[in-house]
This record gives structure tokens, C-alpha cells and sequence, in this order.
């Protein structure tokens, strides 16, 4: 018998991916997250979900993100319209990070895209996009809107989206996919696996090491479960999920970045390629690059909450003579440095590695220092 539909605390009906059901056998606490009813954790709870990843294998069900392909007669020339990267020469079976962008140069979303490859080493000219679950039905209407007549948007609402993360994820999945062991981070291929076709990729949103598996719905519920059999992987909610991706210094959309956030502002000039900044093609280009040789007003840090409690997103941040200079976007205490981190915006005169500052918890200073992220050390497997 189906699980009854939940609701929102507005009492519109939550979407549910085809794991609900999964979810609800586990005895899993679930909640509203972008506008699904998601797990956000298990019976052991968040820490030990958070700490079994860091060990051994976390497996996540991320199908509420949106996932498509967009076809064209040049998709690749296309799509360099609305976000800064180099997708002109993205080689076949990679995938890149970037940002859809606003005409005043700030995030609409941040994605990925790729150009899957099958088995014989030849793919279509498409991209293979996801974006986040909350943004999707904005990202694919701005981008629709400003390629209207160059690219056709092919949305992949039948297919579910399965994260596989942790140093044993490997193993795990190459027992069922021994194709996947020639993948390194950022490689994307085209697979037959658990007897049907997916869509796999090396990578992941925790800094470990692992595959996000694309798999027709009908076939998520069969594919949890094999993974999930094998000893070494546990399912992991959203709280892990996002305590991991704190660690791991990745921003999360809707906090660290939004509409008004530039790249440069994000630490995320890296997805501007080179020919792109000397191009100036892109939207919001004369901001950025005027960020770029000058420098953007403030700019997301790390920061190491030295004493007291955590500082939450919508604490302030101040400079050693207490005045406020910034905002916390994303906080929590790390399960794996067994401390208080947290991410937000300063002015660059106070992002220099090792800077002293406070954070404000409660209305009380607590101290906080300017680290490099990662907190915790990535470990991607890249090529030799």
C-alpha cells in the first residue's frame, strides 16, 4: 500500500521521488525540501550518517535535482550564452561545474554539464545537465527563454538521480558496474548496469571520492537496494548530506549563493575559463571582469569557529574591534574536525588566510579565524 502524500505546512501536496517508499521502510525522518518530501535522516542519525560516509559508503537519493538534455543543431556554442565556461571544447565523456548567470553577472543556479560517452567512445553533440532541485523549473525557463530556437530542452522527469559516496563507494559499485573503474573525477559515460541503462558520473557534492548513477525510475527502487545490501554502504539524509558538503567548502545554493552573488564573489572564478574572461561573452561579463582585475566587495571565507557554539547561516560576522563586517551563509559543528566551521561573505581587507574575527551567537562575540577550505581534505581520484 502507497505511503499518503504529504504536505507542505502550506497544505499543497509535496512531490515524492521513487524512493519514497524506500525511504519511509527505513524509518527515515522526512521533511519538505524543495518542494519534496525528502529524508533528512535515519535511525542512527546525522553524526554517525555523517562519519559511516567519511568511512565507508553513503548512498543518497538526490532525484528530486533536475536533470536534461539539451539538443540542437550547436548546443555546446548555445549554452556558452548563459553561463561562463568553456563548453565549446568539452571533450567527450567529461563533465563541468558552472553557473547560469543573471545579466547583472549574479547566480541563478550552479550546475553541471556534460557530455556523456558510451562504451565504443562516441556520444551525441547534446549536454547532459543537472541542476539543483529547488531552482529547476526557473533554471530551465530562463535558459529555454534565452536559447529559445537553438536548443530544444529534453527534461528526464523519469529518471531518478542516486549518489554513492565514501572510500569504499568504489568498490561498491564496481562490483555491480566494472565498467566504472576506468572513470576518474569529473569523467561521465553511458552505462548498462543492474540491467538497465545509466547515465554514471565520477563525482559527487561530500569531497569523497564516488559516483552519481542516473537510472530510470522504474528501476531506482531495484538499484537502492543492491547497494544498500552490501555491508560497507548505509543511506544517508539530507543533514549528512549537508554537514559533508560544509566540510567538503562547497556552497550550497539559496545560501552561500544566490541572484546577487557574483562567481568572483563566490570563490568560484575558477568555472570562468580563460578564453571566456578575454571573450567577455557571457552575462554580467563587465561586472565580473571588472571584479576580477579589481577585486568584488566582499568575497566567501571559511572560518574556523574557535570557541563556543556553532554559528548558524544569519550570524554575524565582526573584525577583532567588534564591528560587523559580514554575514555567516552556512554553519554547523563537523563531525570529522569535531569543531564549529562555517562559510560566509567579508570584505576582502578581512579574508587574508588566518585572519582573526568573531562570529555573533546569541548576541555574544565567540572568536573565528579565516582557514582555506577545504576543511576537510578532498579526495577525488584524478588521473595520474
Amino acid at each position: 500500500m502507497s505511503a499518503p502524500t504529504p504536505n507542505t505546512e502550506e497544505g499543497a501536496p509535496l512531490k515524492t521521488t521513487p524512493l519514497h517508499e524506500a525511504h519511509i521502510a527505513l524509518g527515515a525522518r522526512m521533511v519538505p525540501f524543495a518542494g519534496y518530501d525528502m529524508p533528512v535522516q535515519y535511525t542512527e542519525g546525522v553524526l554517525k550518517e555523517h562519519l559511516w560516509t567519511r568511512e565507508h559508503a553513503g548512498i543518497f537519493d538526490v532525484s528530486h535535482m533536475g536533470q536534461a538534455r539539451l539538443r540542437g543543431v550547436s548546443p555546446l556554442f548555445a549554452f556558452e550564452e548563459v553561463v561562463p565556461g568553456d563548453f565549446i571544447n568539452l571533450k567527450l565523456g567529461r563533465q563541468k561545474y558552472s553557473v547560469l548567470l543573471n545579466r547583472a553577472g549574479g547566480i541563478i543556479d550552479d550546475l553541471m554539464a556534460s557530455r556523456p560517452v558510451n562504451s565504443e567512445g562516441t556520444g551525441d553533440d547534446g549536454l547532459f545537465v543537472v541542476v539543483n532541485g529547488a531552482c529547476k523549473e526557473n533554471d530551465f525557463k530562463v535558459i529555454e527563454g534565452e536559447l529559445a530556437g537553438q536548443v530544444a530542452i529534453e527534461r528526464l522527469e523519469d529518471r531518478a538521480l542516486i549518489a554513492l559516496q565514501g572510500p569504499e563507494a568504489a568498490a561498491v559499485f564496481q562490483h555491480y558496474v566494472p565498467e566504472a573503474a576506468s572513470l576518474v573525477f569529473m569523467d561521465v559515460r553511458l552505462m548498462t548496469g543492474f540491467g538497465v541503462d545509466l547515465i554514471v558520473s565520477r563525482s559527487g557534492y561530500t569531497g569523497e571520492d564516488g559516483y552519481e548513477i542516473s537510472v530510470p525510475g522504474a528501476a531506482a527502487d531495484d538499484v537502492w537496494i543492491k547497494l544498500l545490501s552490501d555491508p560497507r554502504v548505509k543511506p544517508i539524509g539530507l543533514g549528512a548530506r549537508d554537514s559533508l558538503r560544509l566540510e567538503a567548502g562547497l556552497p550550497l545554493y539559496g545560501h552561500d549563493l544566490d541572484e546577487t552573488v557574483s562567481p568572483v564573489e563566490g570563490d568560484l572564478a575558477f568555472a570562468i575559463n580563460k578564453n571566456r574572461r578575454e571573450q567577455r561573452d557571457f552575462p554580467g561579463a563587465a561586472r565580473i571582469a571588472k571584479e576580477l582585475a579589481e577585486g568584488p566587495a566582499r568575497v566567501r571565507v571559511a572560518l574556523r569557529v574557535l570557541e563556543g557554539a556553532p554559528a548558524r547561516e544569519g550570524a554575524e560576522i565582526a573584525d577583532a574591534s567588534g564591528a560587523v563586517i559580514g554575514v555567516v551563509t552556512s554553519g554547523g559543528f563537523s563531525p570529522s574536525l569535531k569543531q564549529a566551521i562555517a562559510m560566509g561573505f567579508v570584505p576582502p581587507a578581512h579574508a587574508a588566510l588566518g585572519a582573526k574575527l568573531q562570529v555573533i551567537v546569541r548576541g555574544k562575540p565567540q572568536p573565528a579565524e579565516v582557514v582555506k577550505a577545504p576543511f576537510v581534505p578532498h579526495r577525488y581520484v584524478r588521473k595520474a
